[in-house]
Formats: C-alpha cells, sequence, structure tokens
C-alpha cells in the first residue's frame, strides 16, 4: 500500500519537474522537491522500490537543476 501510495506522489512530482525542467522555470523545483521527498518517504517504508526509486529519480533531477541554475532560475 504504501508503495502505491509512494509511485502516485512521484506520478503527481513528475509532471511538475518535466515543467520546470524548461529554462526560467526551475524556481517550480522548490515546489516539486519537497512532494518528491513525501513520495520517498512512503517508498523506503514500503517493501516495494518502484516508488522510492521514481521519487529518487525527481529528486537527483531536480537537485541537479537547481544547482546548475544558482537556486532560483
Amino acid at each position: 500500500m504504501l508503495n502505491l501510495l509512494s509511485i502516485l506522489t512521484g506520478l503527481i512530482a513528475l509532471p511538475g519537474a518535466l515543467v520546470a525542467f524548461l529554462p526560467l522555470l526551475g524556481w517550480l523545483y522548490w515546489f516539486v522537491l519537497p512532494i518528491a521527498v513525501v513520495g520517498l518517504v512512503f517508498g523506503v517504508l514500503s517493501r516495494g522500490r518502484t516508488g522510492r526509486n521514481l521519487n529518487l529519480v525527481v529528486l537527483v533531477v531536480g537537485a541537479v537543476r537547481l544547482m546548475l541554475g544558482g537556486g532560483v532560475l
């Protein structure tokens, strides 16, 4: 059940991460990353690995994008 919640949370965060990847929309990651962290917590508590991995990908891409953009852009 927690893995399903993690996957659903990751699927909510993923479209926001894809939109935020566009230039000048990097600030949107500040809203996407907390959602992905909640999904990651659900994924760590579950037996499955799919939701955890999905949220990890969103978090890594978001963190790298924020570092490259200086945290704002």
